[in-house]
Protein backbone atom coordinates (compact mmCIF):
# COMPACT_ATOMS: atom_id res chain seq x y z
CA UNK A 1 0.00 0.00 0.00
CA UNK A 2 1.18 3.37 -1.24
CA UNK A 3 1.73 5.64 1.83
CA UNK A 4 0.72 9.16 2.15
CA UNK A 5 3.13 12.16 2.86
CA UNK A 6 3.32 13.51 6.04
CA UNK A 7 4.08 16.26 8.14
CA UNK A 8 6.08 16.40 11.36
CA UNK A 9 3.49 15.52 13.17
CA UNK A 10 2.53 12.59 11.88
CA UNK A 11 -0.52 14.00 9.32
CA UNK A 12 -0.59 13.47 5.90
CA UNK A 13 0.44 16.66 4.46
CA UNK A 14 -2.52 17.19 2.45
CA UNK A 15 -4.81 17.22 5.41
CA UNK A 16 -2.50 19.73 7.46
CA UNK A 17 -2.38 22.16 4.42
CA UNK A 18 -5.98 21.86 4.24
CA UNK A 19 -6.78 22.32 7.98
CA UNK A 20 -4.19 25.26 8.21
CA UNK A 21 -6.35 27.37 4.97
CA UNK A 22 -9.60 26.40 6.44
CA UNK A 23 -7.89 28.21 9.96
CA UNK A 24 -6.56 31.22 7.04
CA UNK A 25 -10.15 32.17 6.05
CA UNK A 26 -11.79 31.53 9.27
CA UNK A 27 -8.72 34.08 11.20
CA UNK A 28 -9.21 36.19 8.66
CA UNK A 29 -12.75 36.46 8.79
CA UNK A 30 -12.33 37.48 12.72
CA UNK A 31 -9.13 39.68 12.15
CA UNK A 32 -11.27 41.82 9.94
CA UNK A 33 -14.47 41.63 12.60
CA UNK A 34 -11.84 42.59 15.14
CA UNK A 35 -10.00 45.30 13.23
CA UNK A 36 -11.01 45.80 10.01
CA UNK A 37 -9.56 45.46 6.84
CA UNK A 38 -6.82 48.11 7.26
CA UNK A 39 -6.05 46.62 10.50
CA UNK A 40 -5.45 43.42 9.63
CA UNK A 41 -2.24 41.75 8.28
CA UNK A 42 -0.55 39.04 7.32
CA UNK A 43 0.98 38.32 10.59
CA UNK A 44 -1.73 39.04 12.80
CA UNK A 45 -4.01 36.08 10.27
CA UNK A 46 -1.18 33.70 10.83
CA UNK A 47 -0.81 34.40 14.60
CA UNK A 48 -4.29 34.32 15.44
CA UNK A 49 -4.49 30.96 12.82
CA UNK A 50 -1.70 29.82 14.15
CA UNK A 51 0.32 29.28 11.19
CA UNK A 52 3.66 30.87 10.28
CA UNK A 53 4.28 33.50 8.27
CA UNK A 54 6.04 31.02 5.62
CA UNK A 55 2.90 28.95 5.58
CA UNK A 56 0.70 31.61 4.73
CA UNK A 57 2.62 32.12 2.13
CA UNK A 58 2.16 28.50 0.96
CA UNK A 59 -1.28 29.14 0.71
CA UNK A 60 -1.94 32.71 -0.43
CA UNK A 61 0.15 35.11 -2.21
CA UNK A 62 -0.92 38.42 -0.33
CA UNK A 63 -3.61 39.16 2.19
CA UNK A 64 -6.09 40.39 -0.52
CA UNK A 65 -5.53 36.80 -1.91
CA UNK A 66 -6.55 35.47 1.36
CA UNK A 67 -9.77 37.65 1.61
CA UNK A 68 -10.94 36.64 -1.86
CA UNK A 69 -10.68 33.00 -1.11
CA UNK A 70 -12.27 33.78 2.33
CA UNK A 71 -15.07 35.65 0.68
CA UNK A 72 -15.50 33.32 -1.94
CA UNK A 73 -16.10 30.79 1.01
CA UNK A 74 -18.32 32.19 2.81
CA UNK A 75 -20.49 33.09 0.13
CA UNK A 76 -20.89 29.45 -0.97
CA UNK A 77 -21.53 28.76 2.25
CA UNK A 78 -24.23 31.06 2.39
CA UNK A 79 -25.59 29.47 -0.67
CA UNK A 80 -25.58 25.93 0.50
CA UNK A 81 -27.72 27.07 3.26
CA UNK A 82 -30.55 29.03 1.40
CA UNK A 83 -30.88 26.26 -1.23
CA UNK A 84 -31.17 23.32 1.30
CA UNK A 85 -33.98 25.45 3.17
CA UNK A 86 -35.50 26.28 -0.38
CA UNK A 87 -35.02 22.90 -1.24
CA UNK A 88 -37.47 21.34 2.17
CA UNK A 89 -39.96 23.59 1.69
CA UNK A 90 -43.69 22.52 -0.05
CA UNK A 91 -44.24 25.83 -2.12
CA UNK A 92 -42.17 28.99 -3.16
CA UNK A 93 -43.43 30.96 -0.78
CA UNK A 94 -42.46 28.41 2.16
CA UNK A 95 -39.26 28.62 0.69
CA UNK A 96 -38.58 32.27 0.81
CA UNK A 97 -39.34 32.48 4.29
CA UNK A 98 -37.29 29.41 5.24
CA UNK A 99 -34.53 30.47 3.26
CA UNK A 100 -34.77 33.81 4.42
CA UNK A 101 -34.83 32.54 8.33
CA UNK A 102 -32.05 30.28 7.54
CA UNK A 103 -29.64 33.22 6.18
CA UNK A 104 -30.54 35.69 9.20
CA UNK A 105 -30.16 32.60 11.37
CA UNK A 106 -26.56 31.79 10.34
CA UNK A 107 -25.35 35.78 9.95
CA UNK A 108 -26.31 36.11 13.81
CA UNK A 109 -24.69 32.91 14.66
CA UNK A 110 -21.53 33.79 12.70
CA UNK A 111 -21.05 37.54 13.00
CA UNK A 112 -17.47 37.69 11.43
CA UNK A 113 -18.84 36.20 8.56
CA UNK A 114 -21.68 38.45 8.20
CA UNK A 115 -19.38 41.42 8.55
CA UNK A 116 -16.81 39.58 5.44
CA UNK A 117 -19.61 39.13 3.31
CA UNK A 118 -21.85 42.79 3.93
CA UNK A 119 -19.86 45.31 4.88
CA UNK A 120 -15.84 44.54 4.19
CA UNK A 121 -16.58 42.97 0.67
CA UNK A 122 -17.79 46.72 -0.16
CA UNK A 123 -13.68 47.76 1.21
CA UNK A 124 -11.51 45.91 -0.22
CA UNK A 125 -11.37 47.09 -3.98
CA UNK A 126 -12.99 46.80 -6.62
CA UNK A 127 -11.91 43.00 -7.32
CA UNK A 128 -14.18 41.90 -4.44
CA UNK A 129 -16.70 44.54 -5.17
CA UNK A 130 -17.54 43.10 -8.50
CA UNK A 131 -17.62 39.21 -6.71
CA UNK A 132 -20.18 41.04 -4.26
CA UNK A 133 -22.43 41.92 -7.39
CA UNK A 134 -21.87 38.80 -8.89
CA UNK A 135 -23.21 36.83 -5.53
CA UNK A 136 -25.97 38.98 -5.41
CA UNK A 137 -27.18 38.36 -9.16
CA UNK A 138 -26.43 34.41 -8.79
CA UNK A 139 -29.67 34.87 -6.06
CA UNK A 140 -32.38 35.96 -7.96
CA UNK A 141 -32.50 33.17 -9.82
CA UNK A 142 -33.39 31.45 -6.96
CA UNK A 143 -35.95 34.22 -6.15
CA UNK A 144 -37.71 34.10 -9.16
CA UNK A 145 -37.93 30.76 -10.41
CA UNK A 146 -41.55 29.50 -9.21
CA UNK A 147 -42.68 32.67 -8.27
CA UNK A 148 -46.24 33.19 -8.72
CA UNK A 149 -47.78 35.70 -11.43
CA UNK A 150 -49.09 38.77 -11.65
CA UNK A 151 -53.09 38.88 -11.75
CA UNK A 152 -52.52 39.90 -15.53
CA UNK A 153 -50.51 36.18 -16.07
CA UNK A 154 -47.05 37.86 -16.51
CA UNK A 155 -44.45 37.38 -13.73
CA UNK A 156 -42.97 40.72 -12.11
CA UNK A 157 -39.96 42.27 -14.74
CA UNK A 158 -36.66 41.36 -13.63
CA UNK A 159 -35.87 44.20 -11.99
CA UNK A 160 -37.95 43.67 -9.28
CA UNK A 161 -35.89 40.43 -8.56
CA UNK A 162 -32.69 42.47 -8.59
CA UNK A 163 -34.36 45.40 -5.89
CA UNK A 164 -35.43 42.48 -3.73
CA UNK A 165 -32.22 40.42 -3.52
CA UNK A 166 -30.49 44.26 -3.19
CA UNK A 167 -32.56 45.64 -0.84
CA UNK A 168 -32.46 42.71 1.66
CA UNK A 169 -28.67 42.76 1.72
CA UNK A 170 -28.26 46.61 1.92
CA UNK A 171 -30.95 46.92 5.15
CA UNK A 172 -28.64 43.66 6.70
CA UNK A 173 -25.59 45.80 6.05
CA UNK A 174 -27.01 48.11 7.54
CA UNK A 175 -27.80 46.36 10.70
CA UNK A 176 -24.17 44.56 10.93
CA UNK A 177 -22.62 48.13 10.77
CA UNK A 178 -25.05 49.13 13.73
CA UNK A 179 -23.19 45.94 15.81
CA UNK A 180 -27.04 44.28 15.41
CA UNK A 181 -25.83 41.05 14.10
CA UNK A 182 -26.64 38.84 16.91
CA UNK A 183 -30.89 40.07 16.55
CA UNK A 184 -30.83 40.00 12.78
CA UNK A 185 -33.28 36.91 13.65
CA UNK A 186 -35.72 39.69 14.64
CA UNK A 187 -36.12 41.13 11.48
CA UNK A 188 -37.74 38.04 9.74
CA UNK A 189 -41.14 38.83 9.28
CA UNK A 190 -40.16 42.31 7.83
CA UNK A 191 -37.45 40.95 5.13
CA UNK A 192 -40.07 38.06 4.62
CA UNK A 193 -42.84 40.29 3.79
CA UNK A 194 -40.70 42.71 1.87
CA UNK A 195 -39.55 39.94 -0.46
CA UNK A 196 -43.15 38.17 -0.76
CA UNK A 197 -45.46 41.67 -1.01
CA UNK A 198 -43.97 42.42 -4.58
CA UNK A 199 -45.22 38.79 -5.84
CA UNK A 200 -48.19 38.15 -3.47
CA UNK A 201 -49.34 41.79 -2.58
CA UNK A 202 -49.32 42.49 1.02
CA UNK A 203 -52.51 40.84 2.21
CA UNK A 204 -50.67 37.14 0.80
CA UNK A 205 -47.57 38.14 1.78
CA UNK A 206 -49.04 38.69 5.74
CA UNK A 207 -50.99 35.26 5.58
CA UNK A 208 -47.57 33.11 4.82
CA UNK A 209 -45.74 34.72 7.63
CA UNK A 210 -48.35 34.50 10.18
CA UNK A 211 -49.03 30.73 9.16
CA UNK A 212 -45.25 30.06 9.84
Amino acid sequence: MERLPRGRHGLPREFVAQNQRERLLASLAQCLDASGYDGTTVATIGKRAGVSKSDFYKHFESKDACFVAAYDDAVERIRERVLNACGEAEDWATGVVASLAALLDLLAAEPALAGLVLVEGLRAGRDVYDRYQVALQSFVPLLRDGAPVLADGEPPPEATDEAVVGGIASLLARRVLAGETASLGELLPEIAEFALTPYMGAAGARRIISGR
